[in-house]
């Protein structure tokens, strides 16, 4: 039989360790670099390693935290699983890993912290469409993508690579935008949880505009006497 790296839907894990990360976003098939250097992720690390190579990326849902911040946060219900394909371990007791994107769950039950780290059962059924490769329906969407993006870039004063991005392909462009931008907490969660590419790149349109009419909104503003 022939090795294969792609993890087909029905071998995903009924049981994933939990990794709550604020304003990150991991999507199917797309890449994301992380350090981990707290002990009980090192934990985590070592665990998935054993089970799987599959971690589940989730952000945390605390509209209130208190000083010094909630060690066990209350999570978003929906996450996104990544699989370990790389990492190398530094001199400074840290682990550099780069996950790719599986397919996003539902958080079920929690399970007993082990090693400081959480695990859920999760569930898959409602994602399975995320092993498809998607397109945009209207083509000319991409086009209007591209164009508020130069802009909203502009604006934020970030600079892109533009060769590349217009030989991507839609999927990767809409999914790097949505991860690499920095919009806060509620609008990542609504950026993972669009229901297809489509709905995606819609919400990225609407939060770029915003951005956008924002900024013109303060220059055009009236001076303060």
């Amino acid at each position: 039989m022939m090795y294969s790296f792609e993890k087909k839907f029905e071998d995903l894990p009924k049981v994933l360790p939990l990794f709550p990360l604020k304003k990150v976003l991991l999507l199917p098939r797309a890449k994301l670099p992380l350090n981990l250097f707290e002990n009980r992720y090192l934990h985590m690390f070592d665990h998935a390693l054993s089970n799987g190579r599959t971690i589940g990326i989730v952000q945390p849902n605390e509209t209130i935290v208190s000083k010094g911040g909630s060690k066990n946060p209350k999570l978003y219900s929906i996450g996104c699983a990544g699989y370990i394909t790389a990492f190398s371990q530094t001199n400074d007791n840290r682990y550099e890993i780069i996950l790719k994107g599986l397919c996003r769950f539902k958080i079920g039950t929690e399970l007993s912290i082990s090693r400081g780290f959480r695990k859920a059962e999760v569930k898959w059924n409602s994602f399975k469409n995320d092993y498809d490769v998607e397109r945009l329906s209207n083509k000319k969407k991409r086009t209007e993508f591209m164009q508020i993006l130069k802009s909203f870039l502009s604006k934020i004063s970030i600079s892109a690579d533009w060769q590349a991005i217009e030989v991507s392909s839609d999927e990767d462009v809409v999914n790097s935008i949505a991860m690499g931008c920095p919009f806060d907490q509620n609008e990542k969660q609504a950026l993972l949880e669009a229901k297809n590419i489509d709905e995606r790149i819609d919400i990225l349109l609407s939060l770029m505009k915003m951005t956008i009419n924002e900024n013109k909104s303060l220059v055009s503003g009236s001076a303060p006497s």
